[in-house]
């Protein structure tokens, strides 16, 4: 049983090999509400998941060590198990899916794991975990649904409130929702008045699905590049625990998600990968009742891949207004493209890429669609250049990212 007195052990065990990690004002993220960050991201395996994995580890017993130890893992539950399990002396072999994310797939086998590949999402390599746990008798570590690996993941909770003074609330990303039960447990056994939401990606909600159903469902697909959270199936004890303890869920697009990863990276200077920002993203979309609070978001882990931040970056710029294309049919005379770009100018625009297209089908012959990529401030900057140009008599045909 998850009791109180277990996330306390938890702590004391984990005090050396976690970090206390910094609770920081995010003063530069949000003006609607008192936002601190927890930043899970700076553990030493770049994510929160070390807590609960080293916890299960510890208190194995010599038998079951014997044995060795078999995980599932999008990639950081595998790097936590793989840590704990190399510094305990117990071989360990880490399935994961077979688009987890190189850096991570990598930094798993630097700890020590064996790592093999599963064709699917996490729920096809936990399948393949549980085959190989039948004919190995290895012990087996579940990522989320096991009462010690929560309690790990709850001393987030009691250093939260040690850090910070009366938070009014406490946004926790969720996957297969062991950290949102643990940290959830804690806070309200410690100061029930503080409100805790958890957040989901729109494209793997299986715990919003799941307590609509009144019990825990598996979704057809779990596709969003929050893989860190890409769960189809949500625990039955964490469904439990949920149920009991956490105040709301709400979901973000993968589109809130990549502007929140931006903000971080750009305004606060953390990075975040898909699962760790998603807190930060119900907040800054407004999908939280948080206006005028003191709020907490607990960035869970800082394992992107460089190439996907790459991708994310562009996808942000966009969804924050920061980049636009704009597609104008033009007549094809001297001229249009001078015209156009003094109003953009004006507007303060940037133009950083033009394409002058007279080969599309559906135009006349005497007309062009101009292509314009732009640099641009906010959403307000690109509808004034829309209105500019439209009131110059430009046609507007369509925006593209």
């Amino acid at each position: 049983m998850l009791t109180l007195d277990k996330i306390y052990h938890a702590a004391f065990v984990l005090k050396k090999v976690a970090r206390k990690t910094d609770l920081i004002k995010a003063t530069k993220l949000s003006d609607q509400c008192e936002l601190y960050l927890k930043t899970e991201n700076l553990q030493e395996t770049g994510s929160f998941k070390l807590r609960g994995a080293y916890y299960k580890i510890s208190q194995l017993t010599d038998e079951e060590k014997r044995h060795g130890i078999l995980a599932c893992s999008a990639g950081n539950h595998a790097q936590g198990v793989a840590m704990a399990a190399t510094q305990s002396g117990i071989p360990s072999l880490i399935c994961m899916p077979d688009g987890a994310p190189i850096s991570k797939v990598e930094a798993t086998k630097q700890l020590g794991a064996e790592v093999r590949l599963v064709k699917g999402a996490y729920d096809d390599a936990y399948a393949t975990a549980l085959r190989l746990q039948e004919e190995t008798g290895a012990t087996f570590i579940h990522p989320f649904d096991d009462d010690q690996v929560i309690a790990g993941q709850g001393t987030i909770g009691l250093e939260i409130l040690d850090q910070l003074e009366n938070p009014d609330a406490v946004v926790v990303p969720i996957g297969g929702g062991g950290l949102i039960s643990g940290v959830a447990y804690a806070v309200k056994h410690l100061n029930p008045n503080v409100k805790v939401y958890g957040v989901q990606a729109a494209r793997a909600a299986s715990m919003v699905a799941s307590q609509a159903e009144g019990a825990p469902i598996t979704l057809e697909r779990a596709d969003t590049f929050a893989d860190g959270i890409a769960v189809k199936h949500p625990g039955d004890l964490t469904y439990r625990l949920v149920s009991e303890y956490v105040d709301e869920i709400v979901t973000v697009t993968e589109d809130e998600i990549a502007a929140a990863i931006l903000a971080l990276l750009e305004k606060q200077k953390v990075i975040a990968e898909g699962a760790g920002a998603v807190g930060v993203a119900a907040v800054l979309f407004d999908k939280l009742p948080v206006r005028g609070k003191k709020v907490v978001c607990i960035v869970s882990g800082g394992n992107i891949d460089v190439n996907i931040l790459s991708r994310v970056i562009t996808r942000g710029l966009v969804t924050s207004g920061r980049n636009v294309t704009l597609t104008i049919a033009l007549a094809d005379k001297p001229g249009q493209l001078q015209e156009v770009s003094e109003i953009i100018a004006r507007c303060g625009g940037n133009v950083v890429s033009v394409h002058h297209d007279r080969g599309e089908a559906n135009m006349a012959i005497t007309s062009c669609f101009l292509k314009l990529g732009l640099e641009t401030r906010d959403q307000a900057q690109i509808d004034q250049i829309k209105n500019k140009l439209t009131q110059a008599g430009f046609q507007l045909v369509a925006d593209r990212v």
